[in-house]
């Protein structure tokens, strides 16, 4: 009876690892294998037609021998600086509003969230004809109230915030995040915080922020890592332009894999943003211990 209760456990183990053989095996090929593969390659000459050739960290200090490098690295934490905070404030701020009873108040709600779902390629377009110098209509409104706009994505004083300004199309995602949250807080709290007199100021700043703050913890981390990443709206919309004043690392790392085929260095950048954005958000949660309540523990 034991032998059979045996034979029939090592049976059910064995199809078990049969049905989760094709997770692991994709996992292994597709994601495993690349990541060891780049880390060796970051320490290769490597341009794809040629053998790599090991030149230890040789790759990791021509980084900061290049100025365009520095200059990549310095826009992006120029996009982090703008992104996460912004849109943290943005976000918070349509879901404050949303989350108040009126008429028509789903409707809102949908509409605040159909530009996530718009194709990024055509909202950068349709971008650029509002944001153009000259015939845009965003320099058409500031004219007519006698302000004289800026060059936008032609200023590289201003192409940066431009950027940033023009990403928060994606702000009803964070917004849903943030409304998730307020509905769960009892209102109980706010209704004996009224008693005591406080306003909606210190119930927002007592209650609302604390609560929510799980929420901000898990904005902070996911926004930090894709701002790092941030791509698509600079290079659709200015390709790097005017003089690489918005040339991002992911950016800069794409041309040396597949505009000059180095794909040593693009390993060798690749990880050298993966060690920054570890240590931000590690940074992160060592911090949260501090500001982030966890129902009525600290």
């Amino acid at each position: 009876m034991k032998k059979s209760l045996s034979a029939k456990k090592k049976t059910d183990n064995l199809v078990g690892i049969l049905f989760a053989s094709p997770w692991f095996i994709g996992f292994v090929i597709f994601t495993a294998y690349p990541i060891l593969a780049s880390l060796f390659f970051s320490f290769t000459e490597y341009h794809i037609t040629l053998p790599p050739k090991w030149i230890g960290t040789g790759n990791y200090t021509r980084l900061f021998e290049d100025s365009l490098f520095i200059k990549a690295f310095y826009n992006t934490l120029a996009y982090v600086a703008g992104l996460v905070p912004i849109g943290l404030i943005v976000g918070l701020i349509i879901a404050l509003l949303l989350v108040k009873p009126f008429k028509g108040r789903n409707f809102y709600r949908g509409t605040i969230y159909i530009p996530s779902l718009v194709p990024l390629y055509a909202f950068a377009t349709i971008s650029l004809w509002f944001f153009s110098p000259y015939f845009g209509i965003v320099n058409g409104l500031l004219s007519y109230l006698g302000i004289n706009g800026p060059l936008w994505l032609s200023d590289e004083k201003w192409v940066k915030f431009t950027i940033v300004l023009i990403a928060q199309w994606g702000a009803g995602t964070t917004a849903l995040i943030y409304m998730a949250a307020i509905n769960d807080i009892p209102k109980e709290l706010y209704e004996a915080a009224m008693l005591d007199g406080a306003n909606k100021w210190q119930m927002f700043w007592k209650i609302t922020l604390p609560i929510i703050s799980p929420a901000t913890l898990y904005y902070l981390i996911i926004a930090t890592i894709g701002a790092f990443q941030i791509f698509d709206l600079p290079q659709i919309m200015t390709g790097g332009a005017p003089n690489n004043a918005s040339l991002s690392y992911v950016m800069y790392l794409y041309r040396h894999a597949f505009r000059y085929m180095n794909m040593g260095l693009a390993s060798a950048m690749a990880w050298f943003l993966f060690l920054i954005s570890l240590i931000l958000v590690m940074l992160i949660f060592t911090t949260s211990a501090r500001w982030v309540f966890y129902g009525t523990k600290q």
